[in-house]
């Protein structure tokens, strides 16, 4: 199967114009996919629940070889689960699985930030300003560390959250923040790989059931145990996209002060119910923030064969996206898509393959993020805190630019007089 080769590369575009890009294309194809060409490779994009189980699906479109150099080497890993296929991602799939979707071992992480939340904000009592998207991955990172079995650095936690943020913030640009990302990745990676040959030799010890744990004894399809430097890069796969909900919660602090309606609601719920993690409204709030607020742009993989959408060809070894913030912005699954209401998964299930901001399909089967239970349950806590939490927002920019990806709010959110549970 053959295709016209498009013109010109899109590249370029999708760098100037970030999220926007693929949507904007998505509104002036004229069937139902978009064609183009990315970093030299034909690609075509798509949307929609049925694309998302077309996607997916293993016998359409595999990750091994679709993930490009410079993401392997900022935000997942060369090695990582995420570019594995068949037997292969199952199994290291399983891991993942065992370690963050216990309702248990869940609880355990939130009880951790919680703690430290509560800690960090008595000490923001006494400063004068606080930039709670920082401020959060700190406390993100040492919960996060005393969850995983990894040792706090003795330098505390402000050197290692500011490289766990760096991995994120730089895997889809060029320039300064890219190259910080993969400094940040080496130094940690170099890190994690001594800390397993330490447990694994006896000359460290980490509480049984750990993520170190688990990940230093794991072994792959093969039967084979992961070599310590792919074992660092698992771990690295725990605590980047746990601190990542700091974007999250810098977006959930948007949200509160550009509707403080929700706020009342919040407290009120969490008083009610008597729930320091809040209730059915704290979770459709979360859910809402991971639909309105733009994270992932969209995810990709490669054509295994010569296939067809609606009709449309798609050649083998072609690039496949599937367009997630479109998708969560689609007026055909939203009503309303571009104002934020909660109430919408008030009076609606949570459709799995509709709501996608951190991927498709099934986790267990799937390349589905395995962490997405843990994001909602620490968002939900740390939403009702940040409700509770008295402050006042200084004049700063908080404009969330779309041609920046990630984004997030160009100040980080700054708050000034600090109050802890609106003392």
């Amino acid at each position: 199967m053959s295709l016209p080769r498009p013109i010109a590369d899109s590249t370029p575009s999708l760098l100037a114009r970030g999220y926007g890009w693929l949507p904007d294309r998505m509104r002036r194809a004229a069937g139902p996919l978009v064609r183009a060409r990315l970093l030299g490779r034909r690609a075509v994009a798509l949307r929609g629940p049925d694309a998302v189980r077309f996607v997916y699906d293993e016998r359409n479109v595999r990750r091994h070889g679709a993930l490009p150099e410079p993401v392997r080497s900022t935000l997942f890993g060369h090695g990582a689960v995420h570019t594995l296929d068949g037997e292969a991602h199952r199994v290291r799939k399983a891991m993942f699985l065992s370690l963050l979707t216990s309702r248990e071992g869940i609880g355990d992480l939130v009880g951790h930030a919680t703690g430290a939340w509560d800690a960090a904000a008595a000490r923001w009592a006494g400063q004068g300003r606080v930039v709670l998207f920082d401020s959060a991955a700190e406390v993100l990172t040492e919960a996060v560390c005393r969850w995983s079995g990894v040792p706090l650095p003795a330098s505390g936690t402000g050197p290692l959250s500011r490289d766990l943020v760096a991995m994120v913030d730089g895997f889809a640009t060029v320039g300064p923040r890219h190259w910080r990302a993969r400094a940040a990745r080496r130094r940690r990676e170099r890190w994690l790989a001594r800390l397993v040959e330490e447990v694994r030799d006896g000359s460290a010890a980490v509480p049984e059931g750990s993520v170190v744990d688990v990940v230093a004894r794991h072994r792959d399809a093969d039967g084979e145990p992961l070599d310590s430097r792919t074992a660092a890069v698992e771990i690295l796969n725990v605590l980047r996209p746990t601190v990542a909900v700091c974007w999250f919660v810098a977006f959930a602090a948007h949200a509160l002060h550009r509707w403080p309606e929700h706020r009342d609601r919040l407290v009120e719920e969490a008083r009610r119910e008597d729930r320091e993690t809040g209730g059915a409204y704290a979770e459709a709030f979360v859910h809402e923030v991971r639909r309105f607020y733009p994270f992932a742009p969209f995810i990709g993989g490669l054509a295994v064969r010569d296939l067809s959408w609606r009709g449309r060809p798609i050649p083998a070894g072609a690039l496949v996206l599937l367009d997630i913030h479109g998708q969560n912005h689609d007026a055909g699954l939203w009503d309303e898509p571009y104002s934020f209401v909660p109430e919408r998964f008030l009076d609606r299930p949570v459709e799995r393959d509709e709501l996608i901001p951190q991927g498709g399909g099934d986790p267990a089967a799937g390349h589905r993020c395995p962490g997405e239970d843990v994001t909602i349950a620490l968002l939900r806590a740390l939403s009702v805190r940040l409700a509770r939490l008295a402050y006042e927002v200084p004049e700063q920019d908080l404009r969330i630019p779309l041609r920046r990806v990630p984004t997030r709010p160009r100040s980080g959110f700054a708050v000034t007089d600090v109050r802890p549970h609106g003392g």
